[in-house]
């Protein structure tokens, strides 16, 4: 008999795309995705379970599945328009202690992976070249959701301790580049004129749209206890990727490089999440050791990321309507989900 999985937030992109594709693997027998709305893609083999994370009677439904596999990639990276920051920690916090008091009375599972961020590390002056797995609280958690990350995680590790016989991954993801990405961070660079810090030109990391959910496949077929990061290899200075792109920087005093993003919200720049602006000045790059060696699977390097977002965007094949930290990406040869939380997980 095959493996019995539940994907949380399944009508958003990482889940419907993982479910995609474990429907077209002979791993698993049975696929059920949680979300409070149907996933917009149609998915042949997946059972729809109506409901909503934070509501305690998933501690009634899971158990009935029988799964042994639980991915929790319902978590929010950004709030979704109109709604608050404090509904964000609900969802991300309130959400995975739900989750986690479910999976105490599903006595079948055995595995839990779940879809963390590397915003975990923080971006700091003084931060070491690439952070390894075991540096996650060496800064300060510094914004709220850096905050609720740091919370969730040690949410995670006191239950993989209180059940050893259940492994559980938690991998901490770089913000995501793909050809259909809407997200802050894309509206960020699609931007005729990018407003960029005065004195600053910081290293970033990204990873491939397919490749951030082929590495959720990965890691449930392969499994690790503890951390791992998710990123593609190497990095890319702002200044290049502008370069690269053909973008006109528009050097701004750092103080006021916050106001001046929100003020570009009249001319279509989207708000970008408070930890944005640190990692803006002193970027954020991470080891993908673990995750080529243990996990087994090699994410294509930042800079192909790079090179293939431009060159895919330049072409238009992106979401329809944009014009042009995370969020969610549809690949342009996929149907796109209709899920009102699309650009933020």
């Amino acid at each position: 008999m095959g493996r019995r999985v539940l994907i949380t937030g399944v009508s958003g992109y990482w889940g419907t795309e993982l479910a995609r594709r474990l429907e077209r693997s002979g791993e698993f027998e049975y696929i059920g995705g949680l979300d409070v709305r149907p996933p917009g893609a149609d998915l042949e083999r997946t059972e729809f379970i109506r409901a909503d994370i934070r509501n305690p009677l998933i501690s009634k439904l899971i158990p009935q599945t029988g799964v042994d596999t639980v991915v929790h990639s319902d978590i929010l990276l950004a709030p979704e328009p109109g709604k608050s920051v404090k509904q964000l920690h609900d969802i991300n916090v309130i959400g995975s202690l739900q989750l986690l008091a479910a999976c105490e009375k599903t006595s079948t599972v055995r595995t839990i992976v779940v879809r963390g961020s590397a915003a975990i590390y923080g971006a700091e002056p003084n931060a070491p070249s690439f952070f390894t797995e075991s540096m996650a609280r060496r800064f300060p958690l510094r914004t709220r959701f850096q905050r609720d990350i740091g919370e969730l995680e040690n949410y995670f590790e006191t239950f993989s301790r209180r059940f050893p016989e259940v492994t559980v991954t938690m991998l901490r993801y770089q913000p995501s580049l793909g050809p259909r990405i809407d997200s802050p961070l894309t509206r960020y660079l699609r931007s005729p004129a990018v407003p960029v810090q005065l004195g600053f030109d910081p290293l970033l990391q990204f990873i491939h749209a397919d490749d951030a959910v082929a590495a959720l496949e990965a890691t449930l077929l392969r499994p690790l206890p503890g951390a791992v990061n998710v990123a593609g290899e190497g990095s890319v200075s702002l200044s290049k990727l502008l370069r690269m792109a053909g973008k006109l920087p528009l050097p701004v005093l750092p103080p006021l490089f916050a106001p001046t993003l929100r003020a570009g919200r009249r001319f279509g720049l989207a708000e970008m999440p408070p930890e944005t602006v640190p990692w803006l000045r002193y970027g954020l790059t991470v080891d993908c050791r673990r995750l080529i060696e243990e996990v087994g699977y090699r994410p294509r390097p930042t800079l192909e990321t790079v090179r293939d977002f431009i060159e895919k965007v330049r072409s238009h094949r992106v979401l329809p309507g944009v014009g042009g930290m995370n969020g969610s990406a549809e690949d342009s040869e996929r149907p796109e989900p209709r899920d009102e939380k699309a650009e933020t997980r």
